[in-house]
């Protein structure tokens, strides 16, 4: 549900008012940026990607009309610029399961409780492993599970955004799951996969 403040800004943007669409960027600006960058891998295209994002919100706010979340209607410009960027690139970029807080924070990351030397060299090869993965999964595999894992979302969130049902989100969830497994055992490293898919209450809301 949009706050009654949120909405009186959407609407006073929607009517040109600048000011207003900057308190909707300044809002909204991290969380496009950090689904742009895990998507894309690459800080230059996440910031070209974020800017494209923006302007197709301000040429098309006066669109919106209130049925879902904005934020929900946000990332579903934002994340259709990702995979439509991906599609026309060709490419398979790496990408990052950290992401940083508005305090700065690292939350995603393989838990790391004071880990010896060895350990620590252990958990960087692990993690190296699993970005390696999720690079080799396709455009809207890799979509799902930024969606989820990285920006927190619900599958009713993620439903809204895909335009599917929500059965649809669990059953796709699960095949990138199973598709990032066969991976990751395919670069020998179950490990690393077993260790970001029992995070669930420790570093994140929710398993990969």
């Amino acid at each position: 549900m949009i706050v009654i403040d949120e909405k009186k800004c959407i609407k006073k943007a929607a009517k040109g008012d600048a000011s207003a669409f900057e308190e909707l960027l300044l809002r909204y600006h991290g969380q496009i940026y950090n689904l742009c960058l895990r998507m894309t891998g690459n800080p230059d295209d996440a910031a070209d990607l974020t800017q494209e994002a923006f302007l197709k919100v301000w040429k098309n706010l006066e669109s919106f009309q209130f049925d879902s979340a904005f934020s929900t209607w946000l990332y579903r410009l934002a994340s259709n610029c990702c995979l439509d960027f991906l599609r026309s690139q060709k490419r398979r970029p790496t990408v990052s399961l950290t992401v940083e807080n508005e305090e700065d924070e690292q939350v995603m990351d393989i838990p790391d409780a004071q880990p010896t030397p060895e350990e620590q060299a252990v958990k960087q090869e692990e993690k190296e492993q699993l970005h390696l993965a999720m690079q080799m999964l396709d455009e809207e595999q890799r979509q799902i599970l930024t969606l989820r894992v990285v920006n927190d979302l619900s599958y009713t969130e993620i439903a809204d955004i895909l335009r599917v049902k929500e059965g649809t989100v669990k059953s796709r969830l699960s095949r990138a799951r199973e598709n990032l497994r066969k991976k990751l055992l395919e670069i020998g490293n179950k490990g690393a996969f077993s260790a970001s898919y029992h995070q669930e209450g420790r570093d994140t809301k929710h398993e990969l």
